[in-house]
Parts: structure tokens; C-alpha cells; sequence
């Protein structure tokens, strides 16, 4: 079974490769308080279709570079 994240493009600045920012919230365990944490990861992108502010679909692959393990599956929502 595949890894898949939804998150949030934050940079498209590299050629095939954009920072996807995937967040989550999860509860204290002492504190009983929702914490939200983001996390960023580096996606490859082949057409360089995606771009700041895109909502994408992500799924984890085999390593393409020292940082990149995922890959942009399909664009959810365009920015506006």
C-alpha cells in the first residue's frame, strides 16, 4: 500500500521538483490540546504542472534524489 498525502505547494522554484507543505493535527498526549505540525516535502514533477498555493495529491516512491521520495499525483484544486 502506497503512502499518499494531501498538502499544499509552497515553492516551485526548482525545475521538476516543488515543496509540497502537508499538515496535520494530533492530539497532546498530557495536554489534551490539538496541535497542528506541519511538515514539508520535496515531489517530483515531470511537466512542472503544479505551482504556489495548488492543492496536490502526493504518493511516496522509490528515493529520485538525496531529498525528493515523493511524486505528484494529480492536482486537486488550481490556485485561484
Amino acid at each position: 500500500m502506497l503512502k499518499t498525502r494531501v498538502g499544499l505547494v509552497v515553492s516551485d522554484k526548482m525545475s521538476k521538483t516543488r515543496v509540497v507543505a502537508v499538515e496535520r493535527a494530533f492530539r497532546h498526549p498530557r495536554y489534551e490540546r490539538v496541535i497542528k505540525r506541519t511538515t514539508r516535502f520535496k515531489a517530483h514533477d515531470e511537466q512542472n504542472e503544479a505551482h504556489v498555493g495548488d492543492r496536490v495529491l502526493i504518493v511516496e516512491t522509490r528515493p529520485l534524489s538525496k531529498d525528493k521520495r515523493w511524486r505528484i499525483k494529480e492536482i486537486l484544486e488550481r490556485a485561484s
